[in-house]
């Protein structure tokens, strides 16, 4: 068991994580651009530069735990300290960085996202910013945001316009008021047939039958059922409404999909818009029309994934309550030739989770092991949308790649709140 999966239980004896970075961090001089305002090291610091650059816990795995032993704690110590010229001259390139955006008048993304790595690279490099800092800040710029069209800030200037919103508004509702009913039933046998072969790369067939039969789209949530998409986590609302334009969003307070605006649509997938290098009122006009259409979304590939996500997920369901899919887990480990492999193997590697394991021991549903079908559901529909957004094409034999990829994204994120808590407790008890 690895501890940033270790579940709640009693005290872990060590020292807690957070803890060492930081007596490591206030030991090191120059590095105030990169420090917070309690002393420790800026969260996206940690996240950016420190973890994947410096202590590398892929690669020292013993390092990544949320409390550590002494000896790991002394040699996590030893290497920001043998780091320590690395981050003063990552945190000059920084300043130099931002006062060259400051020079270009560059106002969209933040500025620690866009500058931290590429900051401490030119650090390992180039060492400490010397009199040609100015041109090798502007030239690093210049790499960055080449080519990036439409801005954020375009876009939301965009939408913010009165005339553009009364406009985005009408099109919004002629869109929904022109959206109709799929028409056919979802081929359900080629439906089984892929997600029995896809972990394997096989189903070629079946994905295309699907396609041609657009079962991805008539097995879509009905927009008149009240609670379809709500139980699959892509509405908090009984029923989904049309978008409004939007100017604003917030990566840490996103809506589920179906209720974001048209600008939160666009900025959850900033990148994907910003490399199109479309015109922003097409790329705006687009995303209206597949706000109208099945799943939210315009490909009837992207739309078929969706529907098999949904099939083979129903089997993760509450850890400590049903699957999903009105088995209980007694009953569905009883009769495991009712699911089909792709099922099978999703279930298997969410229930190897230690905290999900924990849960059903004991008989309970803590919330980080609640919600697994509606975050896994919602995290694909986002790189679906993502991959419409540029445009590029789904594959047959992608099909368990883009499964499997979502919920093992969903089971880091579970494990670094575990992680986190492990962390807090620890700390108190150090107190």
């Amino acid at each position: 068991m690895t501890a940033d999966a270790r579940p709640p239980g009693p005290p872990v004896r060590g020292v807690p994580r957070g803890l060492v970075i930081a007596r490591a961090w206030e030991r090191l001089s120059g590095v105030d651009a990169l420090t917070g305002p309690t002393g420790t090291p800026l969260a996206r610091t940690t996240k950016l530069v420190l973890d994947p650059l410096v202590i590398r816990p892929s690669a020292r795995p013993h390092l990544a735990y949320a409390v550590l032993s002494d000896d790991a704690a002394e040699e996590l110590e030893a290497l920001i300290d043998e780091a320590r010229s690395d981050l003063a001259a990552t945190a000059a390139w920084f300043v130099a960085l931002k006062r060259a955006r400051r020079r270009a008048g560059i106002t969209g993304g933040n500025p620690q996202d866009l500058y931290f790595q590429r900051a401490f690279e030119l650090a390992r490099h180039r060492g400490a910013p010397a009199h040609d800092a100015d041109a090798v800040a502007a030239a690093t710029l210049a790499e960055v945001h080449d080519g990036v069209r439409p801005g954020l800030a375009e876009l939301r200037a965009h939408l913010s316009d009165p005339a553009v919103a009364t406009q985005v508004s009408r099109e919004i509702a002629e869109a929904w008021a022109r959206a109709a009913a799929p028409a056919g039933p979802v081929v359900r046998d080629a439906l089984r047939r892929l997600l029995d072969a896809c972990a394997t790369g096989a189903g070629t067939g079946d994905f295309a039958a699907l396609v041609a039969s657009r079962s991805g789209s008539a097995g879509a949530p009905p927009a008149d059922l009240a609670g379809a998409a709500r139980e699959l986590g892509l509405t908090a609302k009984d029923l989904p409404s049309p978008p409004d334009p939007g100017s604003r969003a917030t990566k840490t307070a996103m809506p589920p999909p179906f209720d974001r605006s048209l600008f939160e649509r666009l900025f959850a997938s900033f990148a994907a818009v910003a490399d199109s290098g479309g015109d922003i009122g097409d790329v705006v006009h687009a995303e209206i029309q597949r706000t109208a259409g099945a799943w939210q979304l315009t490909e009837e590939e992207s739309r078929v994934v969706l529907l098999a996500a949904t099939e083979a997920s129903a089997a993760l369901g509450d850890p400590a309550g049903s699957t999903g899919s009105g088995v209980t887990p007694a009953a569905a480990e009883s009769t495991p030739h009712a699911m089909t492999d792709a099922a099978r193997r999703l279930r298997a590697r969410w229930r190897r989770e230690p905290f999900v394991h924990r849960a059903l021991r004991l008989g309970e549903s803590p919330t980080v092991a609640q919600g697994a079908r509606e975050a896994f559901v919602r995290r694909l529909w986002a790189r679906l949308h993502g991959r419409e957004l540029r445009g590029d094409a789904i594959l047959a034999d992608e099909v368990w790649t883009l499964l499997d990829g979502a919920l093992r994204s969903v089971i880091l994120d579970r494990r670094g709140l575990v992680k986190a808590s492990i962390g807090r407790d620890a700390l108190e008890d150090a107190a």
